[in-house]
């Protein structure tokens, strides 16, 4: 059978995919290795070059399949490696070739909402979002995924009231679209794409080898494509029940899981199914299970397994940099496959646009400092506690263009192209093109303009005269409005609550749709044209290219960089927790500024956190950038934004 059968939904709208949480110990746990130490004069230790064999992916895939055929599921299952590159997809005998995407709370479909699509796609969603949101400091699945993408955390009946899930909206990421992601036609390097983005339904983990994190497996085998609403209960998700036997014997260390990480509190979920409930799967074989691969257009060949890269080589898409790349010896950075640097530092592009485009040598401060500034900086989702903050780093001029793409060793993949979209849209919604340029775009795009400029009464808006953060943009992105508060309106780039979930947000949504609608064509064989390798219908800046080409994100993390009072680009950061992401490119960007002079954070006056909206009588003030009280490993150092 082929990836293309069986797509029976209609092709006028997005898929959309987010990730999960929760941790269940193994019978016969597999010990935690003791973690590497950095080299010599460095402070991130390099993750060891492990990677999946043929043979192993086989053996993931047959260990899924006995688990589905001992509770009589027939189940879809792909595995990826950490880059994302599809190891396998395999279909059980009776696997629905197709899936349901949830529908509206309120059953008018809109976006992604109610979509059918074909099962290989969400099982390599599922896998990759396993695998991406995962480093050898945290092991997140999907169920953990969905329980930080909705509008309240925790996600549960009696937890409304409370704010938004910290990675809201990070499920339009990865998307197909991306100008960012590497296609499979681009041979074995990363990060790659996925097809639905990042998924929230439960049934998607990492896989471990040693220790060290090489991949993810992705399942479907009940037909629906959704998310839990409810953290408060133990589901009995058959989805789940089958990766997670995929998973033994590549199970991630019990100290990593999400469970043993708490956010604002609150511990994360990695499954709500347990490694003792499950059959015994020890012994099945691959050669002898029943079913065959899936070719899936775009991802994934058919003819055999196949072995997956080491993250950390060259010929995975992401290695350390060399002193001429990046001066900071402990920086990885994208390359090409055949020694290039896919993204290396440069000055700005834009100098037939603005009168002062960043310099080489302020590019060069900005992604030095901000690495200085993480470096420092005590993680909040990585264990052991008191660890190293790792992250992505990215700087874009304001045509949206790559001055830069740098991280630490052991961040996780996500962020990659999450803190490209993070600087592309504090500076494309900062810039006095913003307005215009959503006016000129297909669809309902548009409408999102009139909204936000009632809504905040202010017929200039987005016009450039605020400073956006991705904080602020996010404070009118949510279906409320202050952030959780039941009973308010939405913010004016969001769906109202009645309409909203996690498959439809709202203008970030609307602006990727038409290209999620043609990469499905294209995967189920509708049509013989892939989606263009940048998202969205903005005007082009340059030929096959907009300021916002892998999409928007609508949670914090992101400043725009300003000389004087101009724009001249924007920073993003992704990989830890939120504050610190705000901080790394807020904290970051002064002190690139005071070292090369000229540029810096927006001047105060313009920033959105002078923007006061009236809500029923209050005043309620946007927020600009929120950093930890005291973020630093070694020092006592506090509000280290404040005045800034």
């Amino acid at each position: 059978m082929t990836g293309r059968a069986g797509w029976t939904g209609p092709i006028a709208a997005s898929a959309l995919v987010l990730s999960s949480c929760g941790g269940s110990g193994t019978p016969t746990p597999t010990p935690t290795p003791t973690p590497t130490p950095p080299p010599a004069g460095a402070l991130y230790a390099v993750p060891a070059q492990e990677t999946l064999s043929a043979a192993e992916v086989g053996t993931v895939i047959a260990r899924a399949a006995a688990q589905a055929s001992a509770q009589g599921s027939a189940a879809t299952i792909a595995v990826v490696d950490r880059v994302g590159n599809v190891l396998g997809v395999f279909a059980m005998p009776g696997a629905a070739t197709s899936a349901q995407i949830s529908d509206a709370p309120n059953g008018d479909n809109i976006d992604a909402q109610g979509l059918t699509i074909p099962s290989a796609a969400a099982a390599i969603a599922k896998a990759i979002t396993g695998a991406y949101l995962s480093s050898g400091g945290n092991a997140f699945s999907t169920r953990t995924a969905s329980m930080i993408v909705q509008q309240h955390f925790p996600p549960a009946p009696s937890t409304a009231g409370l704010e938004s899930g910290p990675l809201f909206g990070v499920q339009f990421s990865q998307l197909p679209c991306s100008d960012l992601s590497a296609r499979a036609s681009d041979g074995m390097i990363g990060p790659k794409r996925s097809p639905l983005g990042l998924a929230a339904d439960p049934g998607g983990f990492p896989l471990y080898k040693n220790g060290v994190l090489v991949g993810g497996i992705g399942v479907i085998a009940n037909g629906v494509y959704g998310f839990d609403p409810n953290v408060l209960d133990t589901d009995s998700d058959a989805d789940e029940r089958i990766a997670l036997a995929g998973t033994v014997g590549f199970e991630a260390p019990e100290t990593i899981r999400a469970n043993r990480i708490f956010v604002d509190g609150t511990s994360l979920r990695y499954s709500d199914v347990a490694y003792s409930s499950l059959a015994d799967v020890i012994g099945a074989s691959y050669v002898a299970t029943p079913g065959a691969l899936v070719a899936v257009t775009g991802y994934f060949g058919g003819g055999g397994l196949v072995a997956g890269t080491a993250y950390g080589t060259e010929a995975s898409g992401v290695r350390a940099a060399s002193a001429a790349e990046f001066a900071n010896g402990d920086a990885f950075i994208l390359t090409s496959g055949a020694g290039a640097n896919r993204y290396p530092v440069r000055a700005g592009t834009d100098g037939a646009d603005i009168a002062g485009p960043i310099t080489l040598a302020e590019a060069r401060a900005i992604l030095e400092e901000a690495f200085a500034v993480m470096s420092r900086a005590r993680a909040q989702i990585r264990q052991p506690l008191d660890s190293r903050a790792q992250v992505s780093i990215s700087l874009v001029d304001t045509r949206g263009e790559v001055l830069g793409i740098v991280r630490s060793p052991d961040a996780p993949i996500f962020g990659i192209d999450v803190s490209l979209q993070k600087a592309r849209t504090a500076n494309f919604i900062s810039g006095p093109f913003a307005a215009a340029q959503l006016q000129a775009a297909a669809g309902e795009v548009p409408q999102f303009v009139a909204r936000l400029r009632s809504f905040l009464n202010d017929p200039n808006a987005l016009t450039g005269q605020f400073a956006f953060a991705d904080r602020s943009g996010g404070n009118l992105s949510r279906p409320y409005f202050p952030d959780g508060e039941v009973g308010q309106p939405n913010g004016p780039l969001s769906r109202p609550i009645e309409q909203f979930n996690p498959f439809s947000t709202g203008l970030q949504s609307a602006l990727i749709v038409g290209n999620l609608a043609e990469h499905l064509g294209f995967v189920t064989g509708a049509s013989a044209t892939d989606t263009p390798r940048h998202c969205t219908s903005l005007p082009q800046v340059t030929p096959g290219h907009t300021r916002i080409a892998n999409g928007i994100q609508i949670f914090p993390g992101s400043v725009p960089v300003y000389r004087g009072g101009a724009l001249v680009g924007g920073i993003g950061v992704s990989g830890d927790g939120i504050d610190q992401d705000d901080m790394i490119s807020f904290l970051g960007l002064h002190n690139g500024g005071q070292r090369s002079g000229g540029i810096g954070n927006a001047p105060g006056e313009i920033r959105a956190d002078r923007i006061v909206v009236n809500v029923g009588g209050r005043q309620v003030r946007l927020r600009y950038v929120n950093c930890p009280f005291a973020p630093f490993l070694g020092s006592a150092q506090n509000n280290v934004c404040e005045g800034l």
